[in-house]
């Protein structure tokens, strides 16, 4: 008997195809703007994971024509200097998105920081009154990775209405918005969590599973419902027992593969996404604050 695979959400493709659409839009948009649209990244410290983060946000940025006005900080900066910083860009004409790049050095108040961020400036969507935007269904910024996942499936048109979603794991990056998002879709959702009983029970009940609780390999086949659709959002790096690292997700691809319909790769699923809706966000606040 041979052994079906799951298909490719591929969001490296999909991220480039997006990267195309606004390049376009943005070549259009500006002469009757007169200016790019423009993005500020906040980094604080040397922390090296946050350093690559940044670089591919500032070259996605120049690939599709948006002005990047990356601030980098020593580790010693006070929290009042970074929220004048923040004030300075929210009246800052040039700029349409201002992001935080996270983790923060322990002594600052990354909430604190992201509350001085103006909501229709906030890129990645985690601001209260963006967030209360998605829980009312109005229009606003969304959060970018829990965006980039509805806009993947949408992509592949896995349709959402009526069909049972799980999703693992609660952070308000990722699992709380895109539990609201999936509601959103009319799918019937269930959120489940490091104090779940009987996880692989209710993951097995998923034709939709999301996985984003940062556990590596977490998800085994025998808790795929048979043709499931598995949105692997965990990016944790691995080190063998010889010394070498590679990076894997929250589910264990290899097995999961042979039983769901369509899975995310990792990298080139999720990841790609976050980025162009972070991009997407820009040109979104952008042409509202133009048209205004």
């Amino acid at each position: 008997m041979e052994t079906k695979t799951a298909k490719i959400l591929d969001g490296k493709a999909l991220a480039s195809k997006i990267y195309q659409e606004l390049s376009h839009r943005i070549s259009e948009l500006q002469p009757k703007i007169g200016r790019p649209p423009g993005l500020a990244v906040i980094m604080v410290g040397d922390n090296p994971a946050s350093a690559v983060y940044v670089r591919n946000k500032e070259k996605a940025c120049a690939k599709v024509g948006i002005a990047s006005f990356g601030k980098h900080f020593p580790t010693q900066t006070t929290q009042t200097e970074l929220e004048a910083v923040i004030q300075s860009l929210n009246e800052d004409e040039r700029v349409d998105g201002i992001l935080v790049q996270l983790p923060l050095p322990n002594h600052l108040d990354s909430v604190g920081l992201l509350h001085q961020i103006h909501p229709n400036k906030d890129a990645d969507g985690l601001h209260p009154v963006n967030l209360g935007r998605l829980v009312r269904g109005e229009m606003g910024l969304r959060s970018c990775t829990p965006g980039g996942v509805m806009r993947l499936l949408q992509e592949y048109e896995i349709s959402l209405r009526g069909k049972q979603a799980v999703v693992v794991g609660r952070s308000i990056l990722v699992g709380k918005p895109l539990a609201l998002m999936l509601l959103e879709a009319d799918a019937t959702v269930t959120v489940a969590h490091s104090q779940t009983k009987n996880l692989a029970a209710i993951a097995h009940d998923a034709d939709i599973l999301i996985a984003a609780v940062g556990r590596p390999e977490l998800i085994t086949a025998q808790m795929i419902k048979p043709g499931a659709v598995v949105v692997d959002v965990g990016i944790n790096r691995i080190t063998d027992s010889s010394g070498n690292s590679r990076l894997v997700g929250d589910v264990h691809f290899d097995s999961v593969s042979t039983v769901a319909s369509y899975i995310t790769p990792v990298p080139g699923g999720v990841g790609p996404m976050t980025v162009a809706m972070l991009l997407q966000n820009t040109v979104t606040s952008y042409v509202q604050r133009t048209s205004n």
